[in-house]
């Protein structure tokens, strides 16, 4: 492992977590972002990642996406840790410079694991399904709400090409958290979107967190996304499996899946976590992810004849405040559950 060479692709919040944790196991990492502030203060001082249980300081090689060229760099193992709906120009920025038989894993939400093989090859690809919380507004300073022993990653192949060699993955993510070996990745990866369709949009809507006590209609919304995602997960051939370390019989035991699913991340997040993923995407004003995750389901709704007016809604709201037309508030409750045809 030690002649390993590793790249992080993408270091915001989550990248960086996991970029300071293999740096500080001592094995060979570069940091690449497009955040030119966030990597001259990488440069400068390091990263500091708080958590609830301290402070984590990690000395790294940070990169600006520029400096690929003139480096000319051969990896074995790239995380690639950016916004879903940037995974495919990432991943064509690094197909020269991985081994021919080394790995990209995108460490993201949504369904990024095929578009990724369609770049780089099947053969070059393992799937994987993140449970991690943290944030940065500051350049080189990261909020981690997720502590390592609470990370969970579910690594898996889903092409015939790469069985057998997941392990060679999973020994450098266990220094960043928990790594579970799954068979099923892609269909992980979609119960992690129906947990992600269930929570990022509608927490940020209205500019709260999981562990805040949820405005009138929360719950009902949340189980009207998640049961509109579960289904066109049927109809995608996708079954429900695993995730988060759960295990099958607390999964298929469950008669409230949804909430499980939603209680599990909600205790190993912990309190305190401030703004999630979407949240911080409307604060600093940029696009989320929400079109790759409600729209996802919505669009593949509309292709399977199943209707989905819940996640419809979530799209919608969050174009609204992307637009600056609303803005995260307690108010746009009322809204969604409105446009999701759900009355209390």
């Amino acid at each position: 492992m030690a002649d390993t060479r590793i790249a992080v692709l993408g270091t915001g919040a989550n990248g960086s977590c996991v970029a300071a944790d293999l740096c500080n196991a001592g094995l060979d990492v570069s940091l690449f972002d497009q955040w030119p502030a966030h990597v001259e203060a990488m440069r400068a001082k390091g990263l500091r990642i708080t958590l609830r249980q301290g402070e984590v300081h990690a000395a790294v090689r940070a990169h600006h996406l520029c400096d690929l060229a003139a480096l000319n760099p051969r990896f074995d193992v790239v995380f690639l840790v950016t916004k879903a709906y940037d995974t495919r120009w990432h991943a064509e920025l690094i197909r020269p410079y991985l081994k021919e038989d080394g790995f990209v894993v995108g460490l993201q939400n949504a369904m990024t694991a095929e578009a990724i093989a369609e770049v780089v090859g099947p053969s070059r690809t393992l799937g994987c399904v993140v449970e991690l919380s943290s944030w940065c507004f500051t350049p080189g300073e990261v909020k981690r709400n997720t502590a390592p022993g609470k990370t969970w990653f579910g690594l898996g192949s889903f092409h015939p090409s790469t069985a057998g060699r997941e392990e060679e993955v999973a020994a450098v993510l266990r220094h960043a958290g928990k790594v579970e070996l799954v068979e099923d990745v892609l269909s992980a990866k979609f119960m992690k979107l129906v947990v992600n369709s269930m929570t990022l949009a509608t927490m940020a809507m209205i500019g709260g967190d999981l562990a805040e006590a949820h405005p009138a209609g929360m719950r009902e919304l949340m189980l009207a996304l998640g049961t509109e995602s579960l289904a066109v997960g049927r109809a995608l051939g996708r079954p429900v499996v695993p995730i988060f370390g759960l295990s099958r019989e607390q999964v298929e035991g469950s008669n409230d899946l949804l909430m499980t699913l939603v209680e599990k991340l909600n205790r190993d997040i912990g309190p305190g976590r401030g703004a999630n993923t979407t949240l911080q995407d409307h604060l600093k004003g940029r696009l989320s992810e929400v079109d790759m995750i409600n729209g996802l389901i919505a669009a593949e709704g509309r292709r399977h004849g199943i209707p989905t007016p819940a996640n419809d809604a979530m799209v919608e709201v969050t174009r609204r405040i992307h637009a600056g037309a609303m803005k995260p508030d307690m108010a746009n409750m009322a809204v969604a559950l409105e446009l999701a045809g759900l009355r209390l």
